[in-house]
């Protein structure tokens, strides 16, 4: 049931909606007859002329220097084979969609209907004067190897295919890694490679690039040893040979001492007693997917002091090329490079394992669940959600695409290059792919308040199958078994309590006891003991007495009830910590520049300039907690004493002067419009006195809670933003309350929230 429940999710993510995961939008202004005059005719007549007169000009005045192709056949799609180019497409599309998320390069995905290499390479050719770069992608050997070589030959702009070249630049680094770490030279050691397609070949050769030996290297395809006495090597393979053990040598034979073994080829083909046969401190890279040749476990039972690497997330070590394409791209259009060489490849392998080794930010370290990770043996390249990496590899690209000859548009200013890349994505964005990351280090109890609903008992299957959290489910039994039939949907033994009609005396008596531990704490607040018990069979109740008592770690409630239902009970049992004298409410608004955090949105009407002062913190706290220097300000409709009577203008004002005073070295002003914060060019022209520097504010503290429930949900529906929250903040206990209607995308992102608050109440 869970896997058909896969299929159905992925089929339904790429089908609802706008079918795909990609779309083209206009990067300039629309809006009126003057702007599409100028988009087209007559005025686009001009940029033609210029581009006419001075060819070099295509970069000036259109995408061309941002836009790569990704291009296939569909002959090797992933590891399913001969798909065809349609069903490679969706493939493509992914592809593309990594390019932009991780270093803001645009892409048109081609499927080409040939398996003709002449015809295949023609028609990239002649579309030429439309990319600024070409990557190659699911092509089967050995044609994949023809087309690069002819395509590098008769393009003037960068290509690669990945396949080939992604794998071996990212386990070059590691290796780079691997051996400093056990003290041995790559010079010196004995390389053993299990599979000979195109990746094999090009991790072997960009190995051979690093120093490694011809002669101490071992490659084996399904038919044994690549040596010249065979007569049915193909391709590449007879580049790879070795003639200094007999032909017949078989793989159990020449792992026996060797320092190195490298597979690129399928599950399980190396056994734990052909592994303990290597040498002291081996390097064992088992990368086929999603079984490697040995697992995990099996390569430490046979050698524990082995450093090992697959192309699996759930392991130490990923060899993932995300690491790597998007940004060789990105330094290579940023120089308008001719090509990708190989002096480019090894700028790449040099700079990703130099990161390795450089101190781990904290948000990486956060996504990881490990609060110290440094370079060693479980830590040999860098993660992919490390936010260093655009700023780390594409400038190393660039400049070995300078120094090799092949940059068209040599980059002068390096210091602003670096901060272009850092802008380009909003680094802080890292907060949506760590979220869910950090949830499954230390997976904790969730409940769900509002479980006899579709789109809740969804996100449940979702935190269940992706290990964010272990759902608790309050309603009705056979209400939500028939959801759960109806729907076809896979939530394996999971705990259902039923407040109204409890199925067990364990249930009837935690009511009791949930009834009595709430009558205690509100018996001089207006409750009776009747009531108090009356109040445990309202799920919010239940569920945040559930909390309270330990009995789970986080509750989710509110997807169908008004939000003071179900905050009333969370303030009244958990309530507030004995520092926090406000709980405040956050939405994080993730835009393309990085996160807005807004406060407060959902619990405080009226507040005092100490109050405003006091839930600053509380947001700027919760900022660092994702590792993002907070640069706050606090709107109103006044610029610095503009409006000098204006009631809420004087709240933020004596606010801001407070935190000035409290906290001189935090990064706060105010009071100010909202323009004013988010564009610190107009700030530093008119007020360039203002403690946020050049930098565009990231936390917007408002007045009142109607204006910033207005912005919040005003941004939410209006423009094309991902919102999180709403967050509670100040609470003892983690409890959260779902805006009406969440999707459940929403609800699932809520649940990782909880489940890292709930972590970082037991640490």
């Amino acid at each position: 049931m869970a896997k058909k429940s896969l299929k159905e999710e992925a089929l339904e993510y790429h089908a609802k909606g706008r079918p795909g995961k990609i779309e083209v939008i206009p990067t300039k202004a629309t809006s009126n007859q003057r702007d599409l005059s100028l988009a087209y005719s007559p005025g686009v007549a001009e940029p033609c002329l210029a581009i006419k007169e001075n060819p070099s000009d295509v970069y000036k005045y259109t995408a061309k220097g941002n836009l790569v192709a990704v291009i296939s056949n569909g002959t090797a799609v992933l590891g399913l084979g001969d798909l065809g180019p349609a069903a490679s497409k969706p493939v493509m599309e992914g592809k593309g969609l990594l390019f932009k998320i991780y270093a803001d390069i645009d892409c048109f995905d081609l499927e080409l209907d040939t398996t003709n290499v002449d015809e295949f390479i023609r028609t990239v050719k002649i579309l030429e004067p439309t990319f600024g770069g070409v990557n190659l992608e699911d092509i089967s050997a050995p044609d994949a190897f023809e087309i690069e070589e002819r395509l590098k030959k008769e393009l003037n702009i960068p290509v690669m295919h990945d396949d080939q070249h992604g794998t071996a630049i990212i386990s070059g680094a590691a290796l780079l890694n691997a051996l400093e770490l056990v003290g041995k030279k790559i010079s010196e050691v004995k390389l053993v490679v299990n599979g000979a397609g195109a990746s094999a070949i090009s991790c072997t050769k960009i190995y051979k690039s690093l120093g490694a030996k011809p002669e101490n290297i071992f490659m084996y395809d399904s038919k044994g040893l690549i040596h010249s006495d065979r007569d049915n090597l193909n391709g590449k393979k007879p580049e790879m040979v070795n003639n200094t053990v007999p032909m017949n040598t078989s793989l159990a034979d020449i792992l026996k001492g060797a320092d190195v073994f490298v597979g690129l080829s399928r599950g399980n083909i190396l056994s734990k007693e052909m592994a303990s046969q290597m040498a002291d401190d081996c390097i064992i890279f088992a990368m086929a997917n999603p079984d490697p040749e040995i697992s995990y476990e099996d390569a430490k039972i046979a050698r524990p002091n082995c450093i090992m690497a697959t192309g699996r997330s759930d392991y130490p070590n990923q060899v993932n090329n995300v690491l790597g394409f998007p940004f060789i791209f990105r330094g290579a259009l940023d120089v308008r490079a001719t090509e990708i060489n190989e002096e480019m490849k090894l700028a790449a392998v040099y700079a990703l394992a130099d990161l390795a080794k450089k101190p781990v930010p904290d948000i990486v370290n956060m996504a990881y669940g490990n609060t110290n990770l440094k370079f060693g043996n479980n830590y040999i390249i860098p993660k992919p959600v490390d936010p260093r990496l655009i700023t780390e590899v594409a400038p190393a690209v660039a400049r070995a695409a300078m120094e090799s000859g092949v940059a068209q548009n040599p980059i002068k200013d390096w210091e602003a290059y670096e901060l272009e890349l850092a802008n380009r994505l909003g680094n802080d964005n890292t907060i949506s792919k760590i979220i869910e990351t950090k949830a499954k280090q230390d997976i904790k109890r969730v409940v769900f308040a509002d479980a006899e609903n579709l789109s809740v008992l969804k996100a449940a299957q979702i935190v269940l199958d992706e290990g964010i959290a272990q759902p608790i489910l309050l309603g009705n039994h056979k209400r939500i078994q028939a959801i759960i039939d109806e729907f076809k949907l896979s939530i394996p033994d999971v705990q259902i309590i039923d407040t109204l009609n409890p199925q067990s005396e364990k249930e009837v008596q935690l009511l009791e006891e949930y009834g009595e531990a709430f009558f205690k704490k509100r018996q001089r607040k207006g409750i009776n003991a009747s009531e108090a018990k009356d109040s445990m069979r309202s799920r919010s109740f239940y569920g945040a007495m559930m909390v309270e008592q330990g009995d789970a770690d986080a509750m989710i409630g509110g997807l169908t009830k008004k939000f003071p239902y179900t905050v009333r009970p969370a303030l009244q049992i958990i309530g507030a910590r004995e520092d926090v004298r406000k709980v405040a409410g956050l939405h994080i608004v993730m835009t393309k520049m990085g996160p807005l955090f807004v406060a407060d949105t959902t619990i405080n009407h009226h507040l005092t300039p100490e109050d405003i002062a006091d839930v600053t913190e509380l947001v700027a706290d919760q900022v660092r907690m994702f590792d993002i220097e907070p640069r706050i300000a606090l709107l109103t409709y006044s610029n610095f004493g503009s409006v000098p009577d204006g009631e809420s203008a004087v709240l933020m004002r004596k606010a801001t002067s407070i935190l000035h005073e409290r906290h001189p070295d935090l990064k706060v002003d105010g009071e100010m419009q909202a323009h004013m914060a988010l564009d610190p060019s107009i700030r530093e022209q008119f007020y360039p006195f203002t403690k946020l520097g050049k930098q565009a504010a990231n936390t917007l503290i408002f007045p009142n809670l109607s204006s910033a429930n207005i912005t919040y949900n005003l941004l939410s529906n209006a423009a094309d933003v991902t919102v999180i929250g709403p967050i509670l903040l100040g609470m003892k206990k983690p409890v959260h309350i779902l805006q009406l209607g969440a999707s459940v995308r929403q609800i699932v992102d809520m649940v990782g929230i909880a489940a890292i608050h709930a972590q970082e109440v037991a640490e």
